[in-house]
């Protein structure tokens, strides 16, 4: 696999942001630029990736393009197109997003998140996103979450098929799905199921943690690597009989110190 950290060291040149994932034994990156910047200061990024051998995983989307805001909707829609666009100028693996949520939180959970009128209307945006750009090099993806489409690997199969373009692919968070007491105690066999499900169409993973509080009723909290009960090791060997160039990503930890800590564990594995 290409591992990899959703966050951006410190830097003051393309050359040096490179060098310092390279030298923390990081293969693949998430393009730190977005599709407003200035073409020149996107392609030495993209150069100084070429130079050290790092894998573009993924370019963010993240905004919700079903906000009940109408002006937020169509400028969140707007920043999609661009992202995506960018996506497929650098060759990135895949650009990425959320289905989107019908509240005023973009990533909220919500009642109308699973009615009908909103899954059609996911279907049809994501229809629209591809079309738009016609990407050839690139996919547009969205990452499963607990509380909206795609909620399961079932679920994200069943989008695949109906939105039908063959530049919508998978981004795979296992963590995001294991959303019951079930899930979390079984979670290697739920693992290998989902792969075994979407595993063809996967083109970038991120990789945490999660710890079911015993508190009632239901509390899972995302934690740092090897702090929970996630079989992360079941996860990252499926991942490499898949495909041994899988970018997978670390993420939302707190600073530099917590990504290193994390990169020496999974390396451990």
């Amino acid at each position: 696999m290409k591992l990899g950290i959703s966050m951006n060291f410190a830097h003051k040149t393309p050359e040096e942001w490179a060098k310092k994932h390279k030298d923390a034994g990081l293969s693949a990156v998430v393009f730190p630029c977005g599709g407003d910047a200035p073409v020149s200061v996107i392609d030495n990024y993209v150069l100084a990736c070429r130079e050290y051998g790092l894998t573009i995983a993924e370019v963010g989307a993240w905004s919700n393009i079903l906000s009940p805001d109408e002006k937020t909707r169509e400028e969140n829609f707007a920043y999609c197109l661009k992202q995506l666009e960018l996506s497929e100028y650098i060759g990135a693996k895949c650009c990425v997003n959320i289905s989107g949520a019908k509240g005023e939180v973009w990533d909220g959970g919500y009642k109308d998140n699973y009615s009908e009128k909103t899954y059609a209307e996911i279907i049809e945006s994501v229809r629209k996103l591809i079309d738009k750009i016609k990407p050839k090099k690139t996919f547009y993806t969205l990452e499963p979450m607990p509380w909206m489409h795609p909620w399961s690997p079932e679920d994200y199969l069943k989008m695949i098929k109906d939105i039908d373009r063959d530049a919508f692919a998978v981004h795979l968070d296992v963590v995001n799905m294991l959303s019951s007491p079930e899930r979390y105690f079984d979670n290697a066999r739920f693992t290998n199921g989902a792969i075994a499900l979407l595993g063809k169409y996967t083109k970038s993973c991120h990789v945490k943690d999660v710890l079911l509080d015993t508190h009632l009723t239901v509390i899972l909290k995302e934690t740092p690597c090897g702090k929970g009960g996630f079989d992360i090791k079941n996860y990252l060997e499926r991942l490499d009989e898949l495909d041994p160039d899988m970018p997978v990503i670390i993420e939302h930890l707190e600073n530099e110190d917590e990504y290193r800590e994390a990169i020496r564990y999974i390396k451990s594995l």
